[in-house]
């Protein structure tokens, strides 16, 4: 099967982008996974098999990689804080939150969605999954069904445990 490269980019980039920038809300980072994305589908280009569509395959390996910047990260941040809070001769702060930098948010907005994203990134990984690709990228369940291959009854359990984890989470935040 052969496959043009620079069709296959063309035709994802935008996706690739979109999704890594809801897992990581910051375009900079977002930009990163959306190469590591391409170098990996441009490596693994012959041995794709044809068993899911390309655009399901893409979409598992920028799940993947997303997953794997957010666990690096983690990792990181933990080290940080062992190695030191602040900088030498400083009061600053070497590791603070990451902030909710998405160009389409409102300046306004950014309180909000900042604590709305800390909350979705609080989910266990297959339910953080689930709701951005179905609620935020749009997809129908049983789309994210073979993006996450799973069961369409699975992927309905998951997004209604994050809701249910994600309610319960704004109503304490409230109260």
């Amino acid at each position: 099967m052969q496959v043009n490269f620079e069709e296959v980019y063309n035709k994802n980039k935008d996706m690739v982008y979109n999704l890594s920038l809801n897992y990581v809300q910051n375009s900079e980072d977002a930009q990163d996974i959306t190469q590591d994305v391409f170098v990996t589908v441009y490596q693994s280009l012959n041995s794709f098999q044809g068993k899911s569509s390309m655009s399901t395959w893409i979409y598992r390996i920028t799940i993947n990689k997303c997953l794997d910047f957010l666990k690096a990260r983690q990792r990181k941040k933990r080290f940080g804080f062992l190695s030191s809070l602040f900088y030498d001769n400083s009061n600053d702060l070497k590791h603070n939150p990451p902030e909710h930098n998405h160009p389409g948010v409102l300046l306004e907005d950014k309180e909000a969605i900042n604590a709305l994203f800390k909350m979705i990134n609080e989910l266990p990984n297959n339910q953080r999954t689930a709701l951005i690709l179905h609620k935020i990228e749009q997809k129908l369940q049983v789309e994210v069904a073979e993006i996450m291959n799973l069961s369409p009854k699975a992927v309905e359990s998951l997004i209604q445990r994050a809701k249910t984890s994600l309610s319960k989470k704004l109503n304490n935040s409230e109260g």
